[in-house]
This record gives structure tokens, sequence and C-alpha cells, in this order.
């Protein structure tokens, strides 16, 4: 996940500026009313695409951001979630915490993708387009308006959103993947806590003919009263052999 947020940053900031730097620059309309290029580039581009994902990756790595924090504070405070090599393990609070952001995460980038089509439109741009906008433009024909390098930009859109895409679902693939793992190691704790018990020879023959185990015999070693724990034990043969 570090990496693609990386990658999307870095992309963000080689391309975004060479393919986005003539938005307003390169925008032409064919109508001699003052301002009407202005309103008709505020009605097809309401916010900018560039400050739209400069919003959106912030948005989307302040989860993290919030977890490596307070990770970082209950590990120095509790070196119980650190392994032998110093590795942190998500468990307890921090696998809590751990989930809450990636699920944070999901619901940030699925609303920064609807955003983007409620607030734009249509992903593909088009070279030109009438702009209906009366005032100021031509009050019955309005305007016709030219983009430019609509193709540069239709891609650079895609392949934003495609790794919008893939974000949600690597953070999905990595909620599944915990809970199997956690669900696997509750698995394998509960079956070794359960073999000294039967294994133990003291369990063996302790059973009632209902059924219903019975509490092992109690050690006879370590009584002070030799005689106490010879009757003890004489006691408990007996009552086993009846």
């Amino acid at each position: 996940m570090i990496v693609l947020f990386l990658f999307r940053m870095f992309v963000l900031g080689a391309a975004a500026d060479k393919v986005w730097g003539d938005e307003v620059s390169e925008f032409y309309c064919d109508s001699l009313e003052p301002e009407c290029q202005h309103a008709c580039y505020n009605q097809k581009f309401p916010l900018s695409y560039v400050h739209y994902w400069v919003l959106h990756i912030t948005f989307v790595s302040t989860p993290t951001l919030v977890y490596l924090g307070h990770a970082d504070g209950s590990v120095q405070k509790k070196p119980k979630y650190t392994d032998e090599r110093g590795k942190v393990k998500i468990g307890g609070i921090l696998f809590c915490t751990y989930m809450i952001q990636l699920i944070t995460k999901i619901f940030l980038e699925v609303g920064f993708i609807v955003g983007q089509f409620y607030i734009f439109g249509f992903i593909f741009i088009p070279l030109y387009y009438h702009c209906e906008i009366k005032e100021p433009c031509a009050r019955f024909t309005g305007s016709q308006c030219y983009i430019s390098r609509p193709t540069e930009k239709t891609i650079f859109i895609m392949f934003m959103l495609v790794v919008s895409g893939i974000s949600v679902i690597l953070n999905i693939i990595e909620i599944i993947y915990l809970l199997c793992n956690k669900r696997a190691a509750k698995k394998r704790f509960l079956d070794h806590s359960s073999q000294p018990y039967a294994s133990n020879p003291a369990w063996k023959g302790t059973s009632s003919p209902n059924g219903v185990f019975l509490l092992p015999p109690p050690p006879c070693q370590g009584r002070t009263d030799l005689r106490d724990a010879d009757k003890h034990c004489d006691s408990f043969s007996k009552e086993k052999d009846n």
C-alpha cells in the first residue's frame, strides 16, 4: 500500500503539471462577450482535477498516518507489541486500529471516486462542447468551447481511477487476510491448549459411566506430613477401585 501511495504521488507530481498545466490558458470559446470563457470553464470544471486529486490523496493517507502515530506510541509504552526482531505485531488494540484505518480508507476511496463522477461527470474529456450559459455568453446560441489535449487528460483520468480501484481491492484483500489469519491463530491456540489435558495420564480412567469427566487426582508430593499424604493416596485409590 505504501508503494502504491508513493507511485500515485510520483505520477501526480511528475505528469499532472504537464498534462493539466494549460487547462485554463488553452481553454477557448468562440464568443466575443467578455467573461464568457471564464464562465464556461467554471461550468465545465467546477474544481481543478489536480486539486481534487491532491485532496483525494491527502484524505486517503490520513488514516494511515494516524495509525502509524498510534502504533508508535503503543510500542513505546508496551513492548509486548513487538517480537524478538523488533517487528510490530498487529494484535490487541493495534489490530482494531489497523482494521479501522483500512475500512476508513475504503470508504474514502469510494467516496472520492463517486464524488469525481458527481462533480465532473463522464470520464472522457471531449475536444469541444457547447456552453449553454446565457449570461454573459450569447443569450440564445450560447458558445462553442474547445479543450486542449483531451486524449491525454482522458487517459490520465482513467489512470487515476484505476489506481483508486486497485487501492480499494487491495484494502479489501488485506482485511480478509487479517481476519482469516487471526481466526487460524485462534484455532491453533485452542488446539495447543487442549493437548496437555488430552495427553496427561492423570486424566485417564477418571470418567464416570455417564461420560462425565472427573477432576484429576491431586498431587501427593510436597506435603510436610508424610502420614497424611499416605492416607490421602490410599483413600483415593480405594475410591477409584470402587
